[in-house]
């Protein structure tokens, strides 16, 4: 078994899923087996099963030892420890990461869906650089230490390279984002910035592997349900890879396999799924929102103007772009459309974020 140096992250998994369903097998506690192969540390296991820390080969035939382990499965799993182990390619790929978005990264990393939730902020799969520049800069005088303390052109580089998931000419991955209206507005960094960024979700939402789903303010979610927060959910192809779950906080990050929490994340997703506008009429949405040039002709509910706003990311310079129009009448899905905000003229101050 060979496993590329992209996928390191999800070897870990994998091994650690494969280890801890092998100690379930053989019908021992964590404990016993701490007991048994004489190792100090109680975490350990722990972390080796969750894959959370860079595996050693001896310890891990060590356990196959513990368990009774040979054959084909015996080799297999070396395999996978060896290529888990060796994170030099993996570090290579991402020298100038941030320690939060590396986890992003390491997630992103062998899988093949990511469905995600966004209330506040455009996920960071998704951003363009003038975006993601902005949320980077505004939440720097929050960071935690001198390791968060990256330069912003080399951090938004990177964001740049995980983006590379959703075009590749070989497997893009599915992605589906449920984007709330309220995250798709002014709030989101100066004029331009925010317009260039809805200029690039309307292009990414016109990929096949790519489903883009705005709830609009007045949709009713579920039975009257109001999401905690944001979250991330990961599909993996492999059937030992088990889907993970990515929930962010300002300076708490959990990853969590438990599979009564996918299942109580997932239940969540698709009630925001179902409030949200189709994908057809979010990319309308997006559409109206930033429209392309030429300009399309003015409709006679919606008198459009034209603007002196620099031009976003994502317009050719020179083209004038109408403003998006304060409120739209039409109705679709299970809320009605309001559509987006009015652009103000000034510039707004940004808030920290992914």
């Amino acid at each position: 078994m060979s496993v590329s140096p992209v996928s390191i992250p999800t070897a870990r998994r994998r091994l650690g899923a494969e280890l801890r369903r092998l100690r379930e097998a053989a019908g021992l506690t964590g404990e016993q087996v701490i007991a048994r192969v004489g190792w100090a540390s109680a975490s350990k296991l722990s972390r080796l099963e969750n894959g959370r820390s860079r595996p050693d080969l001896g310890d891990v035939l060590d356990l196959l030892d513990t368990y009774s382990v040979d054959g084909p499965l015996r080799d297999d799993l070396v395999a996978v420890t060896r290529a888990a182990g060796d994170a030099r390619a993996w570090l290579r790929s991402y020298p100038v990461m941030t320690a939060r978005q590396r986890g992003y990264a390491e997630l992103e990393a062998g899988c093949v869906e990511i469905r995600e939730w966004a209330p506040v902020l455009v996920p960071g799969l998704l951003q363009t650089p003038g975006y993601a520049r902005v949320r980077f800069l505004s939440s720097r005088p929050l960071a935690a230490g001198p390791a968060e303390n990256t330069d912003a052109e080399t951090e938004v580089a990177a964001r740049l390279a995980r983006q590379s998931l959703l075009t590749r000419d070989a497997t893009p991955l599915r992605y589906e984002a449920v984007i709330d209206e309220a995250a798709l507005g002014s709030r989101g960094g100066p004029p331009d910035v925010v317009r260039g960024q809805l200029v690039r979700l309307r292009e990414l939402a016109a990929r096949p592997n790519v489903t883009l789903r705005v709830l609009p303010r007045t949709a009713t979610i579920g039975d009257w349900y109001l999401p905690h927060t944001g979250f991330s959910l990961y599909g993996f192809a492999h059937p030992q890879d088990p889907e993970t779950l990515a929930i962010e906080g300002l300076s708490i990050h959990l990853v969590l396999t438990d599979r009564t929490e996918i299942d109580r994340y997932t239940a969540v997703f698709d009630w925001l799924r179902e409030a949200a506008l189709s994908a057809a009429d979010s990319l309308v949405w997006l559409t109206d929102a930033a429209p392309w040039s030429p300009v399309p002709a003015p409709r006679p509910d919606s008198p459009r103007r034209r603007t002196t706003t620099a031009t976003p990311e994502g317009v050719a310079p020179g083209t004038a772009t109408p403003s998006a129009p304060a409120a739209s009448n039409a109705t679709a899905g299970p809320g009605a459309l309001t559509g987006p905000p009015a652009r103000r003229t000034r510039e707004v101050q940004p808030h920290p974020g992914r």
